[in-house]
């Protein structure tokens, strides 16, 4: 992590640009790369507090910060009216998650071997979750294509729809959470066996709970702080890129606010530790559809200008389906090669050329 903290240099030098009224393109940078160790440090900072609380409240406390820094992005977005960015963001942790993360994890561990192993009924109830939180996502777009309603485009910052898809989509939202909580349930209670999340490992030497719970408040402040930045600045910083606000939130945001989660599976997956990286990369992806996004909706009734509905555009459809069907057919042996992580990057590489051109 000495290297992802190294980064913490562009927090102070995010808030100089911003103070001296410099270009948004170098308060974005400065500012993505900033969330990066503040990220990391939150990352850590659940896993001590978790290691301490025990299985149960430990799953309580990575529900709540496992993808805080994305989440607290997003409410920035979603406060300043850039719907279609946030959706967007959504699709792109998933699609990221499944692909660019599962991929290059199976490509670092793969490098020197022969094959990885990892347990297959675990990875099953994982990529079964991802499945359905993909399906759940896209059948309110489906709804609206029966009823020949348009759906969003790719350029519009945020559109409205009807009254009644957007109680489809507080529904459905309701639904997801029950469904993660299910989730926890089954992982942290009924079946924890399965899952493992008890190591049995000495945490004497760990940290302390109040330096666990002081170093969480920190981190979040800080990436409260970072994210206001980066959200003020998306809109002039994509022009002055050349890319659209779409591509950014689905591809830039979405790999910034997940940057200490891609860290941690690549090196375990090196470290032939091949059961927490996959659990790790698709477990989050799983977490976005099932936890995040349905709070964003709800949040989205009391922040912004308007209700945020679970209306997908078409590029943001074919990519969700495509990132849980690979992802979930690669993983359903209980084995990996670095072809198949190759395999996942050139897709996730592909989708990243449709989006640019869209």
């Amino acid at each position: 992590m000495r290297f992802v903290y190294g980064l913490g240099v562009f927090i102070p030098a995010a808030l100089v640009l911003d103070m001296a009224g410099a270009s948004p393109s170098l308060v974005f940078a400065a500012s993505a790369l900033g969330i990066v160790p503040t990220a990391a440090l939150m990352s850590e900072a659940t896993e001590q507090l978790a290691a301490r609380a025990g299985p149960g409240i430990g799953g309580l406390v990575n529900v709540t910060f496992g993808n805080a820094p994305e989440l607290i992005i997003a409410i920035f977005a979603l406060a300043d009216g850039l719907q279609e960015v946030v959706k967007a963001s959504l699709v792109g942790s998933i699609v990221g998650n499944s692909l660019l993360v599962l991929g290059a994890a199976m490509l670092a561990g793969g490098r020197r071997r022969t094959r990885q192993t990892f347990d297959r009924t675990a990875a099953q109830a994982q990529t079964g979750m991802l499945l359905l939180t993909v399906v759940a996502l896209v059948l309110p777009s489906v709804l609206e294509l029966a009823r020949h309603a348009p759906l969003p485009v790719v350029s519009q910052v945020r559109e409205m729809f009807g009254h009644d898809i957007e109680q489809v989509s507080i529904v459905v939202a309701l639904v997801l959470i029950a469904t993660y909580i299910a989730g926890l349930l089954f992982s942290l209670r009924t079946h924890r066996d399965l899952f493992n999340p008890v190591s049995g490992e000495d945490v004497s030497g760990g940290w302390s709970l109040r330096r666990s719970v002081g170093t969480l408040a920190a981190a979040g402040a800080l990436v409260a702080l970072m994210s206001e930045l980066l959200v003020g600045s998306i809109e002039h910083a994509a022009r002055d890129f050349g890319l659209s606000q779409f591509f950014v939130g689905a591809f830039v945001v979405a790999i910034v606010g997940n940057a200490a989660e891609h860290y941690v599976a690549v090196v375990a997956a090196a470290k032939d530790k091949m059961n927490l990286a996959a659990n790790i990369a698709i477990g989050s992806s799983a977490q976005i559809g099932l936890f995040v996004a349905p709070v964003l909706v709800l949040l989205s009734f009391v922040l912004g200008p308007a209700p945020m509905a679970l209306v997908f555009n078409p590029y943001e459809i074919a990519a969700l389906l495509a990132a849980g069907l690979v992802a979930t057919a690669l993983v359903s042996d209980g084995e990996s090669t670095w072809f198949e992580g190759f395999q996942l990057l050139a897709l996730y590489a592909v989708i990243g050329i449709v989006f640019y051109a869209a």
